[in-house]
């Protein structure tokens, strides 16, 4: 029989929320039930230990806006005797920074750099329930799903990469009661915003330097399409560069001749997009030419169909990380599958392959934080033989095991094994 939330956790000893506390305090503490997490244990797991904290922070988006984060709100944070911290977007602490003596408190709960406080490891918390919602949130005292914690109370808002709109990572503030003040999660919001902003405008400066490195028409084109249902284009000029959110068909279209830089016929294009055959001949002609039109100047050229500028895209890319045998930079630039709703015969094979080729790379390399960022994703939590491969890779005293036992015993309910 199925344990339920509420058996799991008087089990260990603590009841679910009383009635009068917030729906999405209670389903936290009943996601952080089903994970295993114990309300009794002390800290949360260390799953960036030193000897790789520092290369994942170094390599991370947010290392490019953390001196500005700890200048606006690291000063403050110090000033209420709070720290302040910034998580990736599995909730792993990157940067824990406040006082010596509160960062010694901190340490008491597992509150350090490289600690997961992903609310399936470490309970209801703000960083992790920002995470789940992907919206600011506070936790106050007793909201903490470990008693360990219910001493302090914490306010978080989730940074956003400017171009993909991907989730970043988290920006957090952990202290006493002054933390959950209106004033205190106005300052966090407008904190984690002014990060995305200089995200962007970091991202706008190196396209204006790519551009000005272009050859050949003296434009070239990135496009976007993983994880996104439209593909995200930027032209880049030497005017500058434009960014443009295509259309569904344009997005496949983009992607097939970006991925045949040879060209393709206009018989070999329709094969690609439409199941039925011969279907859409006319159909397609007519959005060729909206798609050039899109373009503006000579980048889509014909007979065959192709593009007349350098093209990249950050599929393109993931592969070109797999060939060269770097899984690790492989996993942290795949955004999702490619065009994850098209139905066109050409992307559901870009698609298909791309990620059997990471998935594989994944098993072989037995890296237990990779395969874990793998189950954590929407494609690939039911993945079982990546559950079953991180299960043996992370040892039999990983703090991890609760939750792995937890989802590959679901799936061996949902699969009736």
């Amino acid at each position: 029989m199925t344990e339920t939330p509420t058996a799991a956790t008087r089990r260990h000893g603590t009841d679910l929320p009383h009635n009068g506390m917030r729906s999405t305090v209670v389903d936290s503490w009943h996601r952080s039930a089903s994970a295993g997490v114990r309300p009794d244990s002390t800290s949360a797991p260390i799953t960036l230990p030193e000897d790789v904290l520092r290369d994942h922070r170094e390599a991370h988006p947010l290392a490019r806006v953390f001196p500005l984060l700890d200048d606006v709100l690291g000063h403050a944070a110090r000033d209420c005797d709070a720290v302040m911290a910034v998580s990736d977007a599995g909730g792993q602490l990157l940067w824990v920074c406040g006082t010596p003596t509160t960062l010694r408190k901190a340490e008491a709960i597992g509150f350090v750099e490289g600690s997961n406080w992903d609310e399936r490891l470490a309970g209801t918390n703000a960083p992790g329930l920002a995470l789940a919602l992907d919206q600011p949130v506070s936790i106050v005292r007793n909201e903490h799903f470990r008693s360990a914690v219910q001493g302090w109370s914490c306010a978080a808002a989730p940074i956003h990469d400017p171009g993909t709109h991907a989730l970043l990572g988290v920006l957090d503030i952990t202290g006493g009661d002054q933390i959950v003040v209106p004033q205190t999660m106005a300052m966090i919001r407008a904190a984690a915003r002014m990060a995305e902003l200089e995200l962007a405008r970091d991202l706008l400066s190196r396209q204006g330097r790519r551009a000005e490195e272009t050859t050949g028409t003296g434009a070239r084109l990135l496009v976007e399409g993983l994880g996104r249902s439209d593909a995200l284009l930027t032209v880049e000029t030497s005017s500058g560069p434009r960014t443009l959110r295509l259309s569904p068909r344009h997005s496949e279209i983009l992607l097939l001749l970006a991925s045949s830089p040879q060209g393709l016929s206009g018989d070999e294009l329709a094969v690609l997009l439409y199941a039925e055959d011969g279907a859409g001949s006319s159909t397609l002609r007519a959005e060729l030419n909206r798609l050039r039109h899109l373009l503006g100047g000579d980048l889509l050229a014909s007979r065959p169909y192709r593009i007349s500028a350098q093209i990249t895209g950050d599929w393109l890319s993931v592969e070109a990380l797999l060939a060269a045998g770097d899984v690790r930079a492989a996993m942290r630039s795949y955004g999702g599958p490619v065009l994850p709703r098209s139905t066109a015969p050409g992307v559901v094979r870009l698609r298909e392959s791309l990620e059997s080729q990471l998935r594989e790379a994944l098993l072989r390399s037995r890296e237990a934080d990779l395969m874990s960022q793998w189950t954590r994703s929407p494609w690939g939590s039911d993945d079982y033989e990546m559950w079953t491969a991180q299960r043996h890779a992370v040892g039999a005293t990983s703090p991890m095991l609760p939750l792995i036992d937890g989802q590959i015993a679901r799936l061996d309910r949902d699969l009736g094994v």
